[in-house]
């Protein structure tokens, strides 16, 4: 009986609530699969620093590292924006983490079902069978981690600060095969965006990416777009995309345009992944939903548990290699969505909403 030992960190607010019913669903799985799980929960974020003192503890991590995954849920909130910005937890827990295990490669599919074009502010007419795109977010470089990043005071009292933008070539490369592989299992199209027309950062994107898929993946269609028009685009006309990767910055913002245009985040996952190797010989990975803790619904019961179960699912295809069970999750979920017509209050419009149990008992249902 294979075992699957991951990390599981529920994170504030909203994400213990959704991350209980992604571990129904997954117990649910492994019963049916004849798997084992191995899985221990660990304080993060905001809950980390009020228990231990700081985001991502020193037991938190160790943890981590005797994983072959970690499942992750969503943390920040209000109660901790009046720390300073270095101790926030978004900032203090989910960068480290990313550092600690080279986390370089954010794969975050846009998918909207055609029977939720209601929720896009696309109007329906323009997305009559929904989206399916997929951003590849290159995460351990770029402005974020680039140094100097520091706030000084001029001689004259003035403050100024300094981030810097800083990418390598083997950087480029190892995300432009990401970016391969995935378009290869797709529509074999990739378009990559850049700043080429201003930074030099960009200017070596653009050189390095061309010259990666001439040399190694010339069968895939390789376009290249400025990233303003990038976030034009997505949102006139998100399909004329198959696969788009982008360096960090430019990815976070673009997969939060796309994460709207998709209607909800609640039904958008993740995953990031490493350069490492877990126990398996697969990719080690950290896999959370697009969107936050969602104070003002949290201790509702409202909360739209699908980005998470969905995140789970995506754990299971990349760091266990069951890409069969991550399909049946998956398939599991649109029917009790799209087929079903079982919808939380963020994807009801005008349905009878049902609360975070109900869906994925609905889900399970499906499996």
């Amino acid at each position: 009986m294979p075992t699957l030992k991951f990390a599981v960190l529920p994170g504030d607010y909203i994400g213990p609530e959704v991350m209980s019913e992604a571990l129904r669903v997954l117990d649910h799985v492994a019963k049916k699969e004849n798997l084992e799980l191995s899985y221990q929960q660990a304080d993060v974020g905001g809950a980390g620093i009020d228990h231990h003192g700081k985001a991502l503890p020193d037991s938190t991590l160790a943890l981590c590292r005797e994983a072959d995954a970690i499942l992750f849920g969503s943390v920040g909130g209000p109660k901790w924006e009046k720390l300073p910005p270095k101790e926030q937890p978004e900032r203090a827990a989910l960068l480290p983490l990313r550092k600690a295990f080279n986390l370089f490669a954010n794969i975050r599919p846009g998918l909207l079902y055609p029977d939720l074009t209601d929720a896009s502010p696309l109007k329906s007419a323009r997305i009559p069978d929904g989206i399916d795109i997929v951003c590849i977010r290159e995460l351990t470089g770029g402005i974020y981690f680039g140094q100097p990043k520091t706030t000084v005071t001029l001689d004259n009292g003035e403050e100024q600060a300094i981030d810097t933008m800083v990418y390598k070539t083997s950087e480029i490369e190892r995300i432009a095969e990401v970016a391969a592989v995935t378009a290869r299992a797709r529509g074999k199209k990739v378009c990559s965006v850049d700043k080429a027309n201003v930074l030099e950062t960009s200017v070596l994107w653009r050189r390095v990416v061309t010259a990666y898929f001439a040399k190694n993946h010339p069968d895939i269609a390789l376009t290249h777009m400025y990233v303003d028009n990038a976030a034009m685009q997505l949102a006139r006309d998100p399909n004329q995309f198959d696969v788009l990767f982008t360096e960090n910055m430019f990815g976070d913002i673009l997969s939060d345009e796309m994460a709207v245009i998709c209607g909800s985040l609640g039904m958008l996952s993740s995953a990031s992944l490493g350069t490492g190797k877990n126990s398996l010989g697969l990719p080690f990975g950290l896999f959370e939903p697009a969107g936050g803790t969602a104070p003002d619904i949290a201790g509702k019961g409202v909360a739209n548990p699908c980005a998470q179960i969905l995140s789970a699912a995506m754990m299971l295809r990349y760091s266990f290699g069951l890409a069969a069970v991550a399909d049946r999750i998956e398939a599991a979920v649109r029917a009790a969505v799209a087929t079903d017509g079982v919808r939380t209050g963020d994807i009801a419009f005008g349905r009878p909403a049902v609360g975070t149990r109900a869906m994925s008992d609905a889900i399970i249902a499906r499996l």
